[in-house]
């Protein structure tokens, strides 16, 4: 399956912006299941990749010069394998055992999570918690921010994405099961186009598994993969600081398209 891919992120300050600095995690790496054709950052200036502690594309946009506005671009095409389920790592999965305070578990997910899965610590205990914590935790946007934690979000019964992952990620690590952050796309049947998306991966059999809580996916055939990490703070797309502004006001538009249909 091949996905295209367009994503701008726009940003608008009530005042001039003295400095800033973002840190972009807007670019694709080719793995086993993904192959970037193509793929472009359309930003103020040019930067330079590098890599992450986590293996990630990292762009930082730095800018001294004030500015109001502030537009960042992605868009390219990449080649998905709708059938492979699972990804080999040569790294070892044992730094994500590490709980953060966004996913870290409290004695509500370590009891949900040994309920669920009690002695089994294989892919079909797993993907039977995935489901108990979609009933769990109801789809609602607006229910939590993005410092809301994995508990938080759980003792709230509703979420987004981020604490759907977060809180299969607190419950996989109480299991002592390696687990990690996805930051990425999603091609949705549907309706052609889908915001940014996030999901958990677990190191089963030495190899990484999908577990997608937000529409309890446990094959990862629609999703491109941007960054890993421990949790949300590690692998969002576009994170960043900056001196003075006032108010902002940000619009991200996202859309992916398949080339099934085109």
């Amino acid at each position: 399956m091949r996905l295209t891919i367009s994503h701008e992120t726009a940003y608008h300050y009530e005042d001039q912006v003295r400095t800033s600095i973002q840190y972009l995690r807007l670019t694709p790496p080719d793995n086993q299941r993904q192959q970037v054709l193509q793929w472009q950052l359309d930003l103020p200036r040019p930067v330079q990749a590098r890599r992450d502690p986590f293996g990630n594309i990292l762009h930082v946009l730095s800018l001294e010069e004030p500015h109001a506005d502030l537009l960042i671009a992605a868009r390219g095409e990449v080649e998905i394998d709708p059938d492979l389920e699972a990804e080999q790592d040569s790294q070892s999965p044992l730094p994500f055992l590490r709980s953060t305070r966004l996913t870290e578990a409290d004695e509500a997910l370590r009891a949900f999570a040994g309920r669920h899965c009690g002695e089994y610590r294989d892919r079909g205990a797993l993907i039977g918690l995935m489901g108990a914590l979609h009933d769990h935790m109801a789809y609602r946007p607006g229910a939590t921010a993005v410092e809301t934690s994995a508990a938080q979000a759980f003792a709230g019964g509703a979420g987004v994405c981020q604490d759907h992952a977060h809180a299969f990620i607190a419950c996989a690590r109480s299991l002592q099961v390696p687990a990690r952050y996805v930051s990425g796309y999603l091609f949705d049947n549907d309706n052609q186009h889908m915001a940014s998306h996030a999901w958990a991966e677990a190191w089963l059999d030495d190899a990484w598994y999908s577990f997608d809580v937000t529409n309890q996916l446990a094959v990862p055939e629609r999703h491109l993969k941007l960054a890993v990490g421990l949790d949300y703070l590690d692998a969002c797309p576009v994170r960043g600081m900056r001196r003075g502004g006032g108010y902002e006001q940000m619009h991200a538009n996202v859309l992916v398209t398949s080339g099934f249909d085109q």
